[in-house]
């Protein structure tokens, strides 16, 4: 594939235009769209968002689960970004009910209430900042430094699907990667140079 855009999917619940402005200073162009007939045509689909994941799953109702389903079996490229990673499995604890893509099985789990770090000090849920990532994946360093922001994370029953974890109270899932689909719960927008360079490889692998 030779074209650099990317459609990015708007459920709603995004900080869309931040998305697209870091594809572009990545190298790309974006299109955002909330017509599901448009996710259909688009070579490449970016699914962001932030906020309850009940709020997105909702949005799936309104055509975009067909979209989506189609654009993963299809073979397109496929980019989940926080919200977009967690909608891929079958469900949230934070929204009991609302169903996911059923993409990969597995539920998204809330940060334990207690949880501590290494020396027995009190961690802050939702996790937010700054985080080091450990990969083994072609888009991401061995370790570098994303940003987050969320209180639940991704468990996937396949644990080969995880391809990159982060340490906070414990390992926790950050990005998950099967054929043409590469999902992150980090924010690569927000994450300065190290997220222009994932942006910049995922482009190059278009």
């Amino acid at each position: 594939m030779t074209s650099k855009t990317v459609t990015i999917v708007d459920l709603g619940t995004g900080n869309l235009r931040s998305v697209a402005r870091a594809v572009e200073r990545a190298g790309g162009s974006a299109t955002i769209t909330a017509d599901p007939d448009a996710v259909r045509r688009s070579p490449v689909v970016i699914v962001p968002g932030q906020g309850a994941f009940r709020d997105s799953a909702e949005a799936l109702e309104r055509g975009f689960r067909d979209a989506l389903l189609e654009a993963v079996k299809s073979g397109k490229p496929y980019l989940g970004l926080c919200i977009g990673m967690q909608l891929l499995f079958d469900g949230s604890e934070e929204s009991p009910g609302a169903a996911g893509l059923g993409v990969f099985k597995g539920t998204v789990q809330r940060f334990a209430r207690d949880l501590q770090d290494s020396e027995g000090a009190r961690l802050k849920v939702p996790h937010m900042g700054w985080n080091e990532v450990e990969s083994s994946h072609a888009l991401l360093p061995a370790r570098g430094w994303f940003y987050f922001v969320h209180s639940y994370h991704c468990v996937p029953d396949d644990s080969s699907l995880t391809v990159a974890t982060a340490d906070y109270g414990g390992k926790f899932c950050t990005a998950v990667a099967r054929d043409n689909v590469f999902a992150c719960q980090f924010h690569p927008e927000k994450s300065q140079d190290e997220g222009r360079l994932f942006l910049e490889r995922f482009l190059e692998g278009l």
